[in-house]
Formats: C-alpha cells, structure tokens, sequence
C-alpha cells in the first residue's frame, strides 16, 4: 500500500481510478472461462493484497461491525482498495458478460473451442504449482480426472435444477474458484450449467430489461458468493496451507476430467426447442466428427486461445513461485 493509498480521504484519487482499471481487467478475464480474474491480479501486482482483504471477512470485523466501528471495520477489510476494484470489476462482467452469452448461442462450436483451449493450458499452468510430483499427486491427479469425468457426465448437468437454491450453491463454489490463480470461476459455472443464465441477465440488464425474475437470481447468486467467501476461503487457506500440493493435484485433476463438458464438437439434440437454456447438446466423437473447413477453424482457435492463456501467464509472476499458503492468508 502506497503513502497516498492509505489516507482516509474521501475523495477519488488517481490510485482509485488505477483500482479501477485494474478491476476491469480482472472483470473481464472472470466472465471468460478459462482465463482466471486471480492470474491477472498476479500480473497487475495486486494479488497478496486483494487475498489479504478477503481473507480478513472474518469475526474480528463482523465484530467492528456489530460495535459500529465503520472506520475500523473499513480499515480491516482495506475497504478503499476493494470499493474501486469491486466497481471495475462489475464494468468488466457486465462490458464482456452480454458478448459471450452471444457467442455461446450463436457461435457453440467455436466458442466452446476456445474454451477447450484455455481451460487445457490452465490445468498446465495449475500443475505447475504442485513443486513435487510424487506417487500421492499422481494419484490425487487420476481420481480429480476420473470424479470430474463421470460427476459432468451425469444428466443432472446437462439439464440442471431451475431453482435459486441450485443458483446460491453455484455462486460459493464459483467465487472460491476465482480467488485462486489458474482457476476460472466461469469455468464452473459452465460445469454446473448456469453460466448461459448469468451471462443471459446480464445481457438483459444492458439492455435494460429487468425482472422480479432476474433481480432474485442475481441476490441469490450474490448472497452464494459473499458466504462462500466467508465461509470457504477458510477452507481452502487450510487446505493450501496444509496440503498445498495435494490440493492442486486433485484440482488440476479436476479440471482435467472436467474438459469432457466443453468439448467443442457437439451436436444440438433439441432443435425444436428455442430457449437456449433447455437444450440438450450430445458430444460427438472423433469418428463422428466432419473433417471440414469448420474443424480446421475449431482446431486452430483451440490452439491460439491455449498460446494467449500461457503468454497472459508470461507476462506475470511465474506461477510456479508463487507461495500457495498465500494465497489465502
């Protein structure tokens, strides 16, 4: 933190606007699966101080809260840094969230590929924060990859619940996600099916098309992300803590298993049916695959999404020296 940074100084100062900048960045490197909003904190140099400020939702400021100490409790949280990176970091979801939900309807294929490509060169930059591959890694790796495989195969995936309950659960797992580098939140949206809802309101919100509906949704989906905030970050700092390799195996290993769901040739089983969020897509396999001029495409997105993944890493702190019990301390 800078000298001008920690005045208590009501009025934006040029370090707000830059906070601002950078949560557009992360903004919109969150609503892309693939892209982690926690790596591009590591490139921007605000990663150990946006962990530090979530890690401290703890009881110490609930307690300044309960006692009316608003200062004290805005000191804790680091409340000037994260108000201004919280606001870029929304003009970053909703600026690119209304694309990708156009893309994902009207350009699957293609879309999907480059998802296929950045989740793949995320799972080799998450193996790369496991120092030692030992027997135990090997086999946490194999089991993520095999649970993940049959977990995205399971029909409840492919057609999830349609209720607000389902929203807050998708919510606390995604936001756990998007605060360790390497790992998409949108990426589990994607797996557990409701990344076309959220992007679609707001796409909606653009356009200012607003409903009871949507307000619910997104509160729900909210309310899911600050408890799981709150409740699972403490998880993972004692797991990252404790078990730091273990842990990246088994979610390398996840995501790994996990690509099946995003696998770009797939075929739209209900074309009858016109809300998006209702159809049924079957993947196709390899024999099944048309080797046209349309594959040709999707191989080479793959490829290019895969290459701007790994150069995004490049420019930021290697991630291999990253010390993983930082990451939620």
């Amino acid at each position: 933190m800078t000298k001008d940074e920690s005045k208590p100084s009501r009025i934006p100062s040029s370090a707000d606007f830059a906070q601002v900048g950078r949560g557009v960045l992360m903004g919109g490197a969150d609503i892309i699966p693939g892209v982690s909003g926690g790596t591009v904190a590591l490139i921007l140099g605000i990663y150990e101080r946006l962990v530090s400020a979530i890690s401290h939702l703890d009881p110490t400021f609930l307690s300044f809260v309960a006692q009316r100490k608003i200062k004290d409790a805005a000191a804790h949280i680091d409340l000037r840094f994260l108000i201004p990176l919280g606001c870029g970091i929304l003009v970053g979801v909703v600026a690119l969230g209304s694309v990708m939900h156009t893309l994902l309807e009207d350009y699957r294929q293609f879309t999907m590929a480059a998802f296929f490509g950045m989740i793949g060169a995320s799972c080799y930059l998450v193996a790369k924060l496991v120092n030692h591959w030992r027997m135990v890694e090997y086999a946490l790796l194999l089991g993520g990859a095999i649970f993940a495989y049959w977990l995205v195969s399971q029909p409840a995936f492919s057609n999830p619940p349609d209720a607000l309950w389902y929203v807050f659960v998708c919510g606390a797992i995604a936001i756990c996600a998007m605060i360790l580098p390497g790992i998409s939140g949108s990426f589990i949206l994607l797996i557990l099916g409701k990344y076309h809802e959220i992007t679609g309101i707001i796409k909606e919100v653009i356009k200012l098309k607003i409903s009871v509906a949507s307000l619910m949704l997104v509160a729900t989906f909210a309310s899911g992300c600050l408890i799981g905030l709150i409740s699972f970050s403490k998880i993972l700092k004692w797991l990252l803590s404790k078990h730091a390799a273990k842990t990246m195996a088994v979610l390398c290993g996840f995501m790994l298993g996990s690509l099946k769901k995003i696998w770009p040739f797939q075929i739209d089983t209900t074309p009858e049916v016109e809300e998006f969020k209702h159809k049924k897509f079957e993947l196709l396999s390899l024999n099944e695959i048309s080797y046209d001029t349309s594959f040709v495409i999707t191989i080479v997105i793959v490829i290019i999404a895969a290459a701007a993944v790994l150069l995004l890493d490049r420019f930021g702190k290697p991630m291999e020296e990253i010390p993983l019990e930082d990451v939620s301390a």
